[in-house]
């Protein structure tokens, strides 16, 4: 069979350069998946940086480019991978779709505004160039396995969900939100099959470098929320986001409510806890740790380039993270920056 030929315009560290941390789980670069596929090839990437591009030759030994346009024309590939700046991703899924590649995997997230993300979900829904965000939980094992137990509902119907995103000591809260809770927000709609609605905000200021803002938001599963004279037949989910800064340590973590138990899952925490009789007091329950870890790699990385080459060897199949998902993602962030 013959191998799926990828390209990559922007040759930074989500493309390349993260390759080199010893403590990441491999592949964890879309220029390592790519070659790490073994029905896949990577062709040749573009960045306007002269030094870059010089790295990446090197290391993959592959022809680079200044013009994504000349790439493109140069190689015809079948997947481009779109790993630079938001504020460019529309003009990358507008010249690839022009230029009739099968499959965009873009990076998250899918744009830096809501206008180009619609016109981004536009260009996925009528032209015939597939896109894929790279929303990488949504391919990871630990994820899709906290999946199932929701949807089993194994320890019964969800009640409420809390996340937590510390990601810089000094950074900016809206550009921690907006960079990673990307990440946040479509894997809470992920894991849930649910819409996310932004409702409130308190706490620090998101446009401030230090302190912990709260985000109360409503999950509406399986559909957009209703006008308001229907609204007291839906019963949506409530879901708390705290977004802080002043930590010198990274947390992204995601805890599921149940009526039974509760889940727990982020970077480097799986945790499963059940409903059982108190050992503190009579006639109470508490809960207990089920002992159910996850081990192992979790081919986040590997899964979605996997999906990319099974969008191009089959056209009538969509994409686990599609831009349709990508624009909910962006709705629901630039709802909440309007409370900036």
């Amino acid at each position: 069979m013959q191998k799926i030929k990828a390209v990559i315009a922007g040759l930074g560290r989500i493309a390349s350069l993260l390759e080199e941390d010893s403590l990441r789980e491999k592949p964890c670069t879309h220029a390592g998946a790519i070659a790490a596929n073994s029905g896949c090839m990577l062709a040749a990437g573009c960045d306007i940086d002269g030094e870059r591009r010089s790295l990446f030759s090197e290391k993959w030994n592959v022809p680079v480019f200044q013009n994504a346009q000349e790439m493109l024309l140069s190689q015809k590939p079948d997947i481009l991978v779109i790993a630079t700046h938001p504020d460019s991703h529309y003009f990358y899924c507008r010249l690839a779709s022009d230029m009739q590649v099968p499959v965009v995997l873009c990076e998250k997230p899918l744009a830096d505004n809501l206008k180009d993300a619609r016109k981004i979900a536009y260009l996925s829904r009528k032209g015939k160039t597939k896109i894929i965000v790279n929303h990488e939980r949504r391919y990871s094992l630990d994820y899709i396995r906290v999946k199932k137990i929701l949807e089993e509902e194994k320890y019964g119907s969800l009640a409420s969900v809390r996340a937590v995103l510390y990601m810089g000591k000094t950074r900016r809260l809206i550009d921690q939100f907006w960079h990673d809770g990307t990440h946040l927000a479509d894997t809470i709609m992920f894991l849930t099959g649910g819409i996310l609605k932004h409702r409130r905000r308190w706490g620090a200021k998101l446009s401030s470098h230090n302190g912990t803002a709260w985000l109360e938001g409503e999950l509406y599963p399986n559909s957009l929320p209703p006008e308001r004279k229907n609204a007291e037949k839906i019963k949506p989910i409530p879901v708390i986001l705290e977004i802080g800064s002043g930590r010198d340590h990274l947390v992204f973590e995601i805890e599921f409510s149940c009526e039974k138990g509760r889940l727990r899952i982020g970077n480097g925490v799986f945790e499963v806890f059940e409903s059982v009789p108190s050992p503190y007091a009579e006639k109470f329950r508490s809960l207990k740790d089920t002992g159910e870890k996850f081990s192992g790699p979790t081919g986040y990385f590997a899964n979605m380039l996997e999906d990319a080459v099974s969008c191009v060897r089959n056209s009538q199949l969509s994409p686990v993270s599609g831009a349709i998902d990508g624009l909910r993602v962006i709705e629901y962030l630039s709802s909440v920056k309007r409370w900036r």
